[in-house]
C-alpha cells in the first residue's frame, strides 16, 4: 500500500513508488513467519527470498531482480502457495513458450495447475495458471470472469518489457490489470530497475518492493582467447589488467609486420 502522499519506508523522493530495504529486520520477522508459511521448502532460504515472502504475506508487489541462478523461482512458488491458501487463483506468465511450458512442468509437482499457451490448453479451470503474456493480455481485453479471482500475478523474465517487438505486451497488461492484483515482477539484475518499479508503481498507484541480489551466487570468470592461449582478465568481479596486457604482447608479437607476416594468427 502507500502512495506519494505518505512515503514508505525505502522510497526516495526520486522514486516514490518504488522502496528498497523496506523491511529492517528480514531475518527476524522471517523466523516470526516461519511456523505459518504457505510453503517450506527444504533449504534456507536467502535474504532476498524471505524478504520477498514477507512482501507477499503482508499483500504488498515486489519486482525480484537476481542473477541467473539466485532463485528467483521460490518467489513465484511462494505466490503460487499463498494463492492456494487463500482459495484465489494466480497466474504465472513468462514471454517465451518453452520457459512457459518447463514451469508447468516444474510447478505441477507441488500447485494444481493448468497451462494456456497459443498452442495448447491444459487444465483452464486450475487456480494457478501459467501462460504466455499474449494470453493474459487478450483474456484482460475480453475482460474474462476468472481475473476476478485472481490474487497474484507473477511476470517472469520481465526485463523483455525493454524488447521492442514484445514489451508493449508487458506494458498493456501491466496498465490493465485491476487494482486489487498483487504483482510479483521477476528479472534478471537491471541497472534501471528502481526507475522501472517506479514506472510500474505510478501506473498501479501502489509502492512497489525491490529485491534480490548484487551479485552471481555462481562467480564468472572472463578471458580473453588469442591464437590457443586462454588470458584470464576478470575473476571474482575483479579486473585483472595484467591479463589484458599480456594477451596484447602476445597478438603483437604474432602480428607484428617487421616480422614479415602481415595479420596473421587472429
Amino acid at each position: 500500500g502507500g502512495g506519494a502522499g505518505t512515503p514508505v519506508a525505502g522510497t526516495s523522493p526520486e522514486h516514490p513508488f518504488a522502496a528498497r530495504n523496506s523491511i529492517r529486520n528480514v531475518e527476524e520477522q522471517f523466523n516470526e513467519l516461519r511456523p505459518r508459511l504457505a510453503l517450506h521448502f527444504p533449504f534456507e532460504l536467502d535474504a532476498f527470498q524471505q524478504e520477498a515472502v514477507l512482501h507477499l504475506e503482508g499483500g504488498r508487489s515486489v519486482f525480484v531482480a537476481a542473477h541467473t541462478s539466485a532463485g528467483k523461482t521460490v518467489v513465484a512458488e511462494y505466490a503460487f502457495a499463498l494463492a492456494t491458501r487463500h482459495c484465489t487463483r494466480a497466474i504465472y506468465t513468462s514471454p517465451i513458450k518453452t520457459i512457459s511450458n518447463q514451469k508447468f512442468r516444474d510447478f505441477s509437482a507441488k500447485f494444481e495447475v493448468g497451462l494456456l499457451t497459443g498452442d495448447v490448453q491444459v487444465r483452464p479451470t486450475a487456480p494457478c495458471l501459467i501462460m504466455t503474456t499474449e494470453i493474459l493480455r487478450s483474456m484482460l481485453y475480453k475482460g474474462a470472469d476468472l481475473i476476478r479471482d485472481v490474487e497474484v500475478v507473477v511476470f517472469d523474465e520481465v526485463h523483455y518489457v525493454n524488447d521492442v517487438d514484445r514489451g508493449v505486451v508487458w506494458e498493456e497488461v501491466i496498465i490493465m490489470l485491476p487494482p486489487h492484483i498483487t504483482l510479483v515482477l521477476l528479472s534478471a539484475t537491471v541497472p534501471n530497475v528502481m526507475d522501472f518499479a517506479d514506472w510500474v508503481g505510478r501506473t498501479k498507484r501502489k509502492v512497489i518492493h525491490v529485491t534480490g541480489t548484487t551479485k552471481r551466487p555462481v562467480p564468472l570468470e572472463h578471458s580473453l582467447y588469442h591464437a590457443g592461449e586462454l588470458y584470464p582478465i576478470c575473476s571474482r568481479e575483479v579486473f585483472n589488467p595484467e591479463g589484458v596486457r599480456r594477451a596484447q604482447a602476445a597478438y603483437k608479437a604474432r602480428n607484428d609486420p617487421q616480422q614479415g607476416s602481415y595479420g596473421g594468427g587472429g
